[in-house]
C-alpha cells in the first residue's frame, strides 16, 4: 500500500504537466477543428525559456526562490505567449480556409522549425538544471519504505488546481470565454453576432503557449534537465492525453493527463519501465476502439 501511494503521487505530478498541455490541444481544435501539431514544441520553449530566466536571475543575483519562481514564471508564459501567436498567425491563419491537410502539414513544418531554432542556438547537449526547490514532508512508513511528497510535487499540483480553477472560469463567466464558445459552435455565425473571430483564435493559441510555458517551467525544476528532443515525445503524450479525455473538452484534457501519468507511473513502479510508452498507447487504442470520442468526449451532430 505505501508504494502504491508513492506511485499515485508521482503519477498525480506526471499526470497535471500532461493535462495542462491537453488542454493547449483540445482549446484550438474544439474553436478551430485542427489539431497543433507544434504545441509539443512551444512546450519545449518553455522549458528552455524558463531555463535561461533563471540563468539570467542568478546572474543578476537574485537567489531568493519563491522571487525567482515568480520572476522565471511571467517570463516564461510572455515570451512563449509570443511564440504561440507567431505559430498561429504564420502556420494557421493563411491556411484556415485550406483544405484540412495543409494546416497538419504547416503546423509539422512549424514543430521542425522550433527544433532545429532551438538545437541550433542552445545545443544539441542536455541542459541541467541545479534542484531550487529541496525538502519534502513524510507521511507515513511501512517499514523500510517511507512515502513521501516533496515541496515541489505541491508546488506543481497547487498551481495545476490554481491555473485549472481560473481557466475554468474565465471559459464560463469572461467576455473572451464567451466567444470562444461562440466559435467553436458556429464560427461564421459568431462573426456576424460581432465576434472577432481571428483574436478570439490567437487568444486561445496564446492561453494554450502560457499554460505550456508553465508545464515547461515545472518539468524543467521536477527533472533538472532538458534538451530540444523533449517536445516531440511529451507533446504526442499530451495529444493522447487530449484524445483519451475527449478532443474538445477541457475537463477531459485534465483527466486524460492525469490517465496518462498515472498510467506511466504504475507501469514503470510494478513492471517495465521499457515500455511504460507502450502501455500508455495501449489503452488508447482500446478507448478509441470503444469510446471513439473519448471518455468525455461527445460526439459530433451534423445538420443537414
Amino acid at each position: 500500500m505505501a508504494y502504491f501511494l508513492q506511485q499515485l503521487i508521482n503519477g498525480i505530478t506526471l499526470g497535471a504537466t500532461y493535462g495542462l498541455i491537453a488542454i493547449g490541444y483540445t482549446m484550438v481544435y474544439g474553436i478551430i477543428g485542427m489539431i497543433n501539431f507544434a504545441h509539443g514544441d512551444i512546450y519545449m520553449i518553455g522549458a528552455f525559456i524558463s531555463l535561461v530566466g533563471f540563468m539570467l536571475l542568478a546572474a543578476f543575483g537574485i537567489t531568493s526562490v519563491p522571487l525567482a519562481f515568480f520572476l522565471v514564471l511571467i517570463f516564461a508564459m510572455f515570451f512563449t505567449a509570443v511564440y504561440g501567436w507567431t505559430v498561429e498567425r504564420i502556420a494557421y491563419r493563411p491556411l484556415r480556409r485550406a483544405p484540412r491537410l495543409a494546416p497538419l502539414i504547416s503546423a509539422i513544418g512549424a514543430s521542425i522549425v522550433l527544433q532545429n531554432f532551438v538545437q541550433l542556438s542552445q545545443g544539441a547537449r542536455v541542459k541541467p538544471l541545479q534542484p531550487m526547490v529541496q525538502g519534502s514532508f513524510q507521511l507515513f512508513s511501512d517499514g523500510d519504505f517511507q512515502v513521501t511528497i516533496s515541496y515541489l510535487q505541491i508546488m506543481i499540483i497547487a498551481l495545476t488546481v490554481t491555473l485549472m480553477a481560473v481557466f475554468t472560469f474565465m471559459i464560463r463567466y469572461t467576455s473572451l470565454g464567451r466567444a470562444q464558445r461562440a466559435a467553436a459552435q458556429d464560427m461564421t455565425m459568431a462573426s456576424l453576432l460581432g465576434v472577432n473571430v481571428d483574436r478570439t483564435i490567437s487568444a486561445t493559441f496564446i492561453i494554450g503557449a502560457m499554460l505550456a510555458a508553465v508545464a515547461g517551467l515545472m518539468v524543467t525544476l521536477y527533472y533538472g534537465v532538458i534538451d530540444f528532443y523533449i517536445g516531440f515525445i511529451v507533446g504526442i503524450k499530451a495529444f493522447t492525453a487530449a484524445v483519451l479525455g475527449g478532443i474538445g473538452s477541457l475537463p477531459g484534457a485534465m483527466l486524460g493527463g492525469m490517465l496518462i501519468g498515472l498510467i506511466e507511473a504504475f507501469w514503470s513502479g510494478y513492471f517495465s519501465i521499457e515500455y511504460k510508452d507502450v502501455a500508455a498507447f495501449s489503452i488508447l487504442v482500446f478507448v478509441l476502439i470503444f469510446r471513439p470520442t473519448g471518455l468525455l468526449g461527445k460526439p459530433e451532430i451534423e445538420k443537414v
